[in-house]
């Protein structure tokens, strides 16, 4: 409890109470000293006195003792009695111990008279008696007649008023000290609440600090600033214009007399200054300026702190951004394989939220087998620091995707001269989809799987064409030699058109592997599309297929070979006619991209389309749905490689979209699935831009 007690009183009661026990302990202790110095003083004085009046009472007494004069002896001994209030009795003994004369009014009481015989010869004997009422030095000595002892005088001084004597003495150096005290607590308290004021001052800027305020200035009245003391002129000095810390707090201040050190070891070179003589104080003013400084410094520090914090934030934010835009998926797994971070593309991929991700394993997210797979593969990363790359073929139902995977260690940055080798913590997963990759891969091989197979086609069919040439020279003379009507024309009319048909077929392969000569000019693509409807529509109309074109007069002439071009159009028309058969329509357009580079021609129908297993073979050669003797499957290969030449591109939409097919509609004539193929010609010779038009 008395811990307590002291633990919550008020700083000014400490020292109020400290000065008041220091005071009083020391009066106290004062008091007792000098009261007992005094009191034994006293003692020692009584005994004096005491030995020298019972000499006296002896030597009084030898005459009236051998006159047996016991009148004057009486009044002898009374005599001494009334020397004082500390003379207790006096009487007188003979040799025998008998009572001659004594100044006790009740009688003299007989114990007495064997207390203290006294010493033989001239010595006084002293003894202390406790009579019960108080407490009596009795002082004995010897009536001698020469050296004959005739009797004995005593003496019984009072010690109680020697006491009392001391203790008078003590009361009044305690008043003494008392007095003392009081006034030290009058002058501590003026002083304790000086003191105080300002430690309260310091509590309450503490506070304002804690609640955020670093503009608090608690230290006292700050005097004459160092540049008007010194009236040194010098504006790019630290110091200079700073209110809220001393010169001497500062390092690297300007002025010559100040030493170039840190602010605690300048002290001893600003003894000498005059603005430290002017302006420095008590341990209490350099605390508050302390308190000062340091608050102006953390707010700096605070203010650099909070700068870098936004910096970091921006380059965090920066870094987030940068991670999720990015369409790889990328994550972050640690030492233990642990997800730590994924990015959207990661999380959009595996339908997946952060949540879901961050803070498991592979074990945890992935199907059983794939997710042990996964993490043996990873953990072997970790083992041996090998990054791992590989291709991986995907299917997700029907989404089919390639993926080049990329693992890589992550290290903990240690540089690479330092005596610890860097330490693995951690792993990072790369995968960037490259399915449009392996299917341009696979469009090279497919088209230098053409290439060669046009040279095959282009060499067989320059061998076959001169025997196919002669074949067909002898069956025409043979026709023209035979009867009409007969069995062997007949056949040989059959031989003839076979060869026809061979030679058709020859003149594709020719075409296919692009061995004829082509003759460039510039071309109108609209004339050219006109001429080849011209050709075909009053045959599709007997079939009820009809032909609507779109035609854009602004399109310009391009460089190309007119004739193959309409070979185009005709192979394109007449796959549409087949797979349309009867009841349908046809829409060519043409239109001028919008940034004046390409020219795009648009073939639609309302056909059966084109499956979607069959797409990517469609320009392949030899490669037909059309039952056997129907097609030879060149049509759009050499399209393909016509358009090609041309530096196009040519491609094909099944189903049709409505609308590429809108002005079949308007008649109520039948719309089916339908195909559409787009075919971009360059208007220069230097080739189509990688991007794609989308206003077609």
């Amino acid at each position: 409890m008395r811990v307590g007690f002291l633990s919550a009183l008020s700083f000014r009661g400490k020292i109020n109470l400290g000065i008041a026990a220091i005071v009083v302990v020391f009066g106290l202790f004062t008091a007792i000293l000098v009261s007992n110095l005094v009191t034994g003083s006293l003692l020692a004085e009584s005994k004096k006195r005491g030995s020298s009046m019972v000499l006296n009472l002896a030597g009084r007494a030898e005459e009236q003792l051998l006159t047996r004069d016991y009148l004057r002896l009486k009044k002898t001994v009374d005599q001494y009695k009334a020397l004082g209030e500390t003379v207790e009795y006096a009487f007188i003994l003979d040799k025998d111990g008998l009572v001659l004369a004594h100044t006790f009014a009740d009688g003299f009481p007989s114990g007495l008279k064997k207390v203290n015989t006294g010493p033989d010869g001239d010595a006084v004997g002293i003894l202390l008696l406790d009579t019960g009422r108080l407490l009596v030095y009795d002082f004995s000595a010897g009536v001698h007649i020469g050296d004959n002892r005739i009797g004995t005088a005593r003496i019984g001084l009072s010690r109680q008023e020697v006491q009392r004597t001391g203790r008078r003495l003590f009361l009044a150096i305690f008043a003494i000290t008392g007095a003392g005290a009081l006034l030290s607590l009058i002058l501590g308290s003026f002083f304790a609440r000086n003191v105080t004021r300002r430690i309260n001052l310091l509590r309450a800027s503490a506070e304002e600090i804690m609640r955020g305020n670093l503009d608090v200035q608690v230290g006292t009245a700050r005097g004459r600033n160092c540049w008007e003391v010194m009236n040194c002129g010098l504006e790019n000095c630290p110091a200079y214009g700073d209110l809220r810390r001393r010169c001497w707090y500062m390092a690297g201040t300007l002025c010559p007399a100040c030493a170039n050190t840190e602010s605690e070891d300048k002290r001893e070179s600003c003894k000498s200054c005059p603005v430290y003589q002017q302006n420095a104080g008590d341990e209490i003013q350099s605390l508050a300026e302390a308190f000062d400084v340091m608050a102006a410094t953390l707010k700096d520090h605070i203010g650099e702190l909070e700068t870098a914090r936004r910096g970091l934030a921006r380059q965090e934010q920066l870094l987030h951004t940068v991670f999720d835009v990015t369409p790889d998926l990328v994550s972050l797994q640690d030492e233990r394989l642990v997800y730590r971070l994924v990015n959207k593309a990661f999380r959009r991929y595996f339908s997946l939220s952060g949540e879901e991700v961050v803070g498991r394993t592979d074990k945890d997210i992935f199907p059983s087998g794939q997710g042990v797979l996964s993490e043996d593969e990873n953990r072997q990363i970790l083992e041996t620091g090998m990054p791992l790359s590989k291709e991986i073929y995907v299917q997700r139902g029907e989404n089919r995707r390639w993926f080049h995977v990329v693992k890589v260690p992550v290290y903990d940055g240690e540089p690479a001269d330092s005596a610890r080798p860097p330490r693995i913590i951690g792993l990072l997963l790369t995968a960037r989809d490259i399915s449009v990759i392996k299917r341009y891969q696979e469009q090279l091989i497919q088209s230098q799987k053409m290439e060669d197979l046009g040279k095959l086609a282009g060499g067989v069919a320059h061998e076959i064409n001169t025997p196919l040439g002669i074949i067909l020279g002898y069956s025409q003379i043979l026709l023209e030699d035979l009867p009409k009507d007969s069995r062997e024309r007949e056949d040989v009319a059959v031989i003839e058109k076979q060869t026809q048909v061979c030679r058709k077929i020859v003149a594709d392969l020719l075409g296919f592997s692009r061995q004829m000569e082509s003759s460039w000019a510039e071309v109108d693509l609209n004339e050219s599309i006109r001429e080849v409807v011209a050709l075909v529509r009053h045959i599709f109309q007997q079939e009820r297929v009809f032909i609507e074109m779109q035609l854009d007069d602004g399109v310009p002439p391009i460089r190309g070979d007119k004739e193959k071009l309409k070979q185009v159009w005709l192979n394109l028309l007449s796959n549409a006619f087949d797979a349309i058969g009867a009841d349908g329509t046809m829409v060519i357009r043409t239109k001028l991209c919008k940034h004046r580079r390409r020219v795009v021609v648009t073939v639609a129908d309302t056909g059966k389309g084109i499956s979607q297993d069959h797409m990517a073979q469609i320009f392949d050669p030899f490669f037909t749905t059309k039952p056997v003797g129907a097609g030879t499957g060149l049509g759009l290969s050499v399209s393909f490689g016509i358009i090609k030449d041309h530096k196009g591109k040519i491609s094909a939409v099944s189903p049709a979209p409505v609308e590429y097919l809108g002005m079949g509609q308007e008649d109520g004539r039948p719309v089916g699935p339908g195909t559409v193929f787009i075919i971009e010609l360059p208007l220069t010779d230097e080739g189509l831009p990688e991007d794609e038009c989308l206003d077609i």
